[in-house]
C-alpha cells in the first residue's frame, strides 16, 4: 500500500449559502468520502479554492477534517510565497496533518533554483512526508525532472510527486531514476491509466469525490494484471473525467454541482469562479444516471 493509499481526492471546500466556511458539511463530507472508496483526502488544493481562503479557514479546515476522519490528511499549504507556506506548514503539522502537499510557487514563474528552494524550505520546516505538486498548467512553470530527482535524492522527507505534467512519458523518465521509496501519484484524472503503466501508485482525484469506488475497482484490476477489466473501469469514468471541468465551468465548480446532487450542502464556488452556470447542476444528474448505468452493466466482472 502507498503511503497516503491508492485513491485520495483532492477535496472541495463547503460554503454556506452565504459563501461562509461550513465546517459541519466539510466534516460530513471527509466521512462521506472516507466511507467511499478514498484512502486519503487532500485539503485546502486547488479543488479545495485554497486561494480564496483565509489563513484561519484554511487551518479551521484542517482541523476539521482531520479530526472527522481516520484516513491521512494531506494538507495543502503551499502558496506563492515562501515564508507564507513555511508558516501555514508548521501550522498544518502542530494540528495533525499525514503529509504537506507542497505545489510548485504560481504567477511569479521563478527559476528551477527558486521552485527548489521554496519546496526545501517548506520541507525544512516539518518532519512530515511531503507531496510535490506539479501542474504547470496552473502555475506557469514545469519543474524539471532534473530538479525534482535532485530533491527526492537529497531531502528525506520529499516522498511523492502529484503529477498533472500530462506527459506519462516523462514520468516513465523521473520514476525509473527516482529512489525506491518515492511514490508518484496522477494529478488529472483522464492520466491515471496511464500513469500506472508508467509506474504510478495511486491518484489525486477530483472525480474521485463519486468514483472513489470505481477507482478502486480499476486499481484491483490492474494490480492482478486484468489490463482490459482495468480499461473497462476507467472507459466507465471517462464522462466524470469530461465533466469536473471546462472553459465554461472550471473544477471545482462541476464538482460542487456533483455534489449538492448527492445530498450535499457544499454551496457554490467563491469569486473568481462563482456561481455554476445553469447547464452545469442538470449534467451533473445526467452524468451521475449514466455512471450507474455503466455499473449496472458490468456487475462483479470477474478478474484473471
Amino acid at each position: 500500500m502507498a503511503m497516503f493509499g491508492r485513491v485520495l481526492s483532492a477535496m472541495i471546500t463547503p460554503f454556506d449559502d452565504n459563501g461562509v466556511l461550513d465546517l459541519d458539511e466539510a466534516r460530513r463530507l471527509a466521512r462521506y468520502l472516507q466511507d467511499n472508496g478514498n484512502d486519503g483526502l487532500v485539503v485546502a488544493g486547488t479543488t479545495g479554492e485554497a486561494p480564496v481562503l483565509t489563513d484561519d479557514e484554511r487551518l479551521s479546515l484542517f482541523a476539521a477534517v482531520i479530526e472527522a476522519v481516520t484516513i491521512p490528511v494531506v494538507a495543502g499549504s503551499g502558496t506563492y510565497d515562501t515564508a507564507h507556506s513555511v508558516h501555514l506548514t508548521k501550522q498544518a503539522t502542530a494540528l495533525g496533518a499525514a503529509g504537506i502537499l507542497a505545489l510548485c510557487p504560481y504567477y511569479s514563474r521563478p527559476s528551477q533554483a527558486g521552485i527548489e528552494a521554496h519546496i526545501r524550505a517548506m520541507a525544512a520546516c516539518t518532519p512530515l512526508p511531503q507531496m510535490i505538486y506539479d501542474i504547470p498548467v496552473r502555475t506557469g512553470r514545469k519543474i524539471l525532472t532534473s530538479t525534482l530527482l535532485r530533491m527526492f535524492r537529497d531531502v528525506p522527507n520529499i516522498v511523492a510527486l502529484k503529477d498533472a505534467a500530462g506527459n506519462p512519458g516523462e514520468t516513465a523518465v523521473l520514476i525509473s531514476s527516482a529512489p525506491a521509496h518515492v511514490e508518484v501519484y496522477s494529478g488529472d484524472d483522464g492520466m491515471t491509466l496511464p500513469l500506472l503503466a508508467s509506474g504510478a501508485v495511486g491518484t489525486v482525484g477530483v472525480a474521485t469525490h463519486w468514483t472513489g469506488n470505481d477507482h478502486q475497482e480499476m486499481f484491483d484490476l490492474w494490480e492482478k494484471g486484468d489490463t482490459a477489466g482495468a480499461r473497462l473501469v476507467n472507459s466507465r469514468m471517462l464522462e466524470s473525467f469530461a465533466f469536473e471541468t471546462g472553459d465554461e465551468a472550471p473544477n471545482p465548480i462541476p464538482t460542487k454541482a456533483m455534489m449538492r446532487h448527492l445530498g450535499f450542502k457544499v454551496g457554490q464556488a467563491r469569486l473568481p469562479h462563482g456561481p455554476a452556470p445553469d447547464f452545469v447542476d442538470p449534467r451533473a444528474a445526467e452524468v451521475w444516471a449514466n455512471l450507474q448505468r455503466w455499473r449496472d452493466a458490468f456487475p462483479d466482472r470477474p478478474v484473471l
